[in-house]
């Protein structure tokens, strides 16, 4: 299954790494991702791969958010089709 992945918070050094590491240590692979600052705040959004996560979907979701609010970061994921049927024009 995909999902996408999304963070903002207020741009700090290391956000990157630290939720790359969160979605590694879970055999998550990013297949695609976007990063940008806007006027110092740090959005990200990533396209993953959860094939080989040994985690079901909820408790990913819960230790997204709590790990991201560890640092005061805005994480959230939700499932690829979920997202592309919500976008839909």
């Amino acid at each position: 299954m995909k999902a996408i992945v999304s963070v903002f918070a207020k741009d700090a050094k290391g956000i990157t790494a630290y939720i790359t590491g969160i979605l590694a240590a879970q055999e998550i692979n990013i297949l695609d991702i976007s990063q940008t600052l806007m006027q110092g705040y740090f959005t990200m959004i990533m396209l993953v791969d959860l094939t080989d996560c040994p985690l079901p979907f909820d408790a990913l979701a819960r230790l997204l958010q709590e790990r991201g609010e560890e640092r005061g970061l805005a994480v959230h994921i939700q499932r690829q089709d979920i997202f592309d049927a919500m976008h839909r024009i």
